[in-house]
């Protein structure tokens, strides 16, 4: 599977600007990065198993829904973050937002059958296939 990075239009534009006084505002494009669901996504003969990596959030803070062979994970994230110097804050950070993740997969998920387990930052999944109805010819009189 290839991995897929995230387009950076501001990536080139420091050189472009190298030489002159006056340098591009650029926003720290690190944070989104970090805040993304990674998954690997498994396929065996009645079942397919996902692995979602979705550090710092907790298990009461997960959605997962099933809709046919879609797939979607989601997710509040609320990180705080900061650093005193004696009593004075010196930095405050933080990030309170949403996260989700869509993914479709060759079969039908069995939403009754399916299950979930979270542990040390990462989402289990193990979602059986659909069994395909049977055809049936009828023979005509």
């Amino acid at each position: 599977m290839a991995a897929l990075k995230r387009f950076d239009p501001f990536e080139d534009l420091d050189d472009m600007f190298k030489g002159f006084w006056l340098r591009p505002v650029r926003l720290d494009m690190d944070m989104p990065q970090q805040l993304q669901i990674k998954l690997d996504v498994k396929s065996s003969d009645g079942a397919y198993t996902v692995a979602a990596e979705i550090p710092g959030v907790k298990k009461e803070d997960i959605k997962v829904d099933i809709d046919g062979n879609r797939v979607t994970i989601s997710a509040e994230v609320k990180k705080e973050s900061e650093e005193k110097k004696g009593e004075e804050v010196i930095r405050s950070e933080r990030y309170y937002g949403a996260l989700s993740r869509t993914f479709t997969l060759d079969a039908e998920v069995d939403d009754v059958k399916a299950e979930a387990k979270h542990a040390d930052g990462v989402l289990k999944l193990t979602l059986p296939k659909k069994v395909a109805a049977s055809k049936k010819r009828v023979s005509v009189n």
